[in-house]
């Protein structure tokens, strides 16, 4: 599993709304971009979702994550960010439409498992 850097790429199921993800520590980089961390995800907006119609409405902002922060890994006491980060988008049908990591940022730094 692959860390995840502020270069990474997640967007809702809809493929068109991408993650506006934060950085939230500046300790440890890898090929320029800043290692995320637990909540980093979490909690942001989503530009670009297509998912428009009457009675639906687009992916607008991450909720929090389901999986993907390291058990291992931790920096200043956070979770580091793996390529496996998966959470749900409060865009329509509430409770089913996730966002989750297209590209991890890196291919350099893996977890072990």
């Amino acid at each position: 599993m692959k860390l995840l850097t502020e270069n990474a790429l997640l967007t809702c199921d809809h493929r068109t709304g991408v993650v506006d993800h934060a950085v939230t520590q500046d300790l440890v980089a890898i090929t320029g971009g800043h290692v995320l961390v637990e909540d980093n995800p979490e909690r942001k907006p989503i530009s670009g979702c297509n998912n428009r119609g009457v009675n639906i409405y687009p992916c607008l902002h991450t909720v929090n994550a389901e999986q993907g922060y390291s058990d291992l890994l931790r920096i200043e006491g956070k979770r580091v960010c793996l390529d496996t980060v998966v959470g749900l988008t409060d865009g329509t049908i509430p409770g089913t439409v996730h966002y989750r990591v297209r590209d991890p940022g890196q291919t350099l730094v893996s977890e072990g498992e």
